[in-house]
């Protein structure tokens, strides 16, 4: 059975200012990233509440804090080391300056972001926007794809992740058409 639910009207609107919802393109990142998952996605915030939620999301993971070989890291490198194991053979003294040069291109690059108009709205089922229901879930806000093009391309990234976490830009693009 389909993950999304089966009732929600195919023709609903949402605007380009609905705090409810997070909404990408597909693209790439200016700069390469090694570390911070934000900046190895392809999805591209195209909304003031979207960048809003990533960092957001990007402080409270950055909070923790996790010791890994004798060194406290933050979550963001904590998870990136649990997800890819070509992390390891890095030291942590360099990987902890990446992730933090890493975080600063990825602010500066949201804030460079040419944005959707908010005056604007879109169907909420098409396949020019990655778009993420935003919800709470025990103090944790939650985003869940909200229309089969963004949950099946949100497997789609999943799976790209186990299978190569450092893929280049060059090798994600030949494969960026498969949605």
């Amino acid at each position: 059975m389909n993950r999304l639910e089966d009732n929600k009207p195919k023709f609903m609107e949402i605007g380009f200012d609905d705090v409810n919802y997070s909404i990408y393109k597909i693209g790439f990142w200016k700069n390469e990233y090694k570390v911070n998952l934000t900046g190895k996605s392809n999805e591209i915030p195209v909304t003031e509440s979207t960048i809003d939620h990533v960092i957001l999301t990007m402080k409270e993971i950055r909070k923790s804090s996790f010791t890994v070989d004798g060194e406290d890291v933050n979550g963001i490198l904590a998870l990136s080391l649990q997800l890819d194991s070509k992390l390891k053979n890095i030291s942590i003294e360099e990987l902890i300056t990446i992730e933090e040069r890493e975080y600063k291109n990825i602010l500066k690059e949201l804030k460079e972001l040419k944005l959707e108009n908010p005056q604007k709205s879109i169907k909420l089922d098409n396949d020019q926007y990655l778009i993420y229901k935003l919800e709470k879930e025990h103090h944790i806000t939650i985003a869940k794809p909200a229309n089969k093009f963004t949950e099946e391309y949100h497997i789609g990234e999943i799976e790209r992740l186990k299978e190569d976490p450092l893929e280049s830009k060059k090798d994600r693009s030949l494969k960026r058409n498969r949605f």
